[in-house]
């Protein structure tokens, strides 16, 4: 004979959860037993389990029961929510089929159909899973191969009489560039100018770069931080005259690690992007530069930095 502990089953929202909990007493295995469930309604609907040795309840279709002692039940519902319960949602946000369906449907892949197919042939029929996947990279290639727009001619690099803490940096398109273009360079001098005035840029500390790649890195932080500092004071806007764009720096510290940055990301942005034919440190003056030219309409242009 086996006694059984006080249970709680956990229903639906439509049950009170305060009254679901029923006591066994002397119960043998397999004998059904009768729970009293309190709901709503002004009587109580009467749910049959089996209990088996040593376990918990188990219902293997808890609203099957349900729907089958609505329907033996002789007094009419008195309660207007229980009778406009669509039952069909019910098992569906409560069975284990409705909550394995709402798990798949939250998997990435729900907004790519396409793709979800080919995952799901390739355990059936790999061959035809490849040839989909080269089929979908042959009409998509454009979007996920980006083709270069820049020049395959190397950026050419001068010096005029460069200064550190006043000078113009001068840089000449092969044609009037396009707002997208403009925009990636603004955000590229923005992020240099951010870096370089954080001390981003310090040449005098440079361990890790200047240590050997035999062993295991190391930083010294005592020494990092009784280096000398470096800054950047203050930068002026992008001006922009049809293929002719300046800009004025004042670095401050000589720090030739800064122009080492900007050099390197502009040579990218020329190869892959938009070409640039040269980019001069220096000078106040350059060819094809009018100084009063000031009208967006005769095609100067000014980005905030």
């Amino acid at each position: 004979m086996n006694v059984l502990q006080s249970t709680t089953i956990q229903f639906p929202r439509i049950f009170n959860p305060t009254i679901t909990q029923f006591n066994h007493h002397n119960t043998f295995p397999g004998v059904l037993n009768s729970i009293n469930l309190r709901s709503t309604r002004s009587s109580s609907c009467k749910y049959l389990v089996k209990v088996d040795e040593g376990r918990r309840p188990i219902s293997t279709d808890f609203l099957t029961h349900i729907k089958e002692l609505e329907d033996d039940d002789e007094e009419e519902l008195h309660d207007d929510d229980m009778a406009d319960i669509d039952w069909d949602k019910v098992e569906a946000e409560f069975s284990p089929k409705g909550r394995s369906k709402r798990e798949e449907e939250d998997m990435s892949y729900e907004r790519d159909p396409e793709f979800a197919e080919i995952l799901g042939a390739s355990l059936d029929d790999p061959a035809k899973a490849k040839d989909k996947i080269a089929e979908r990279l042959k009409r998509k290639k454009d979007k996920i191969l980006q083709r270069k727009t820049g020049s395959a001619t190397p950026m050419s690099v001068t010096f005029n009489k460069f200064e550190f803490s006043n000078s113009y940096i001068w840089i000449e398109f092969y044609h009037a560039p396009l707002d997208k273009d403009i925009k990636m360079i603004c955000d590229t001098i923005r992020s240099w100018h951010i870096v370089g005035r954080l001390g981003g840029c310090n040449s005098m500390n440079m361990q890790l770069s200047q240590s050997t790649t035999d062993k295991r890195p190391s930083y010294d932080d005592i020494q990092g931080a009784n280096v000398e500092p470096s800054t950047f004071y203050n930068i002026g806007d992008l001006e922009i005259q049809d293929n002719l764009a300046r800009i004025w720096v004042d670095i401050g510290t000589s720090e030739p690690l800064l122009l080492d940055i900007l050099i390197n990301a502009m040579t990218q942005i020329s190869s892959d992007h938009v070409g640039i034919k040269q980019m001069v440190f220096g000078g106040s003056e350059f060819e094809n530069w009018r100084p009063n030219l000031t009208s967006e309409d005769e095609g100067y242009c000014l980005h905030k930095i």
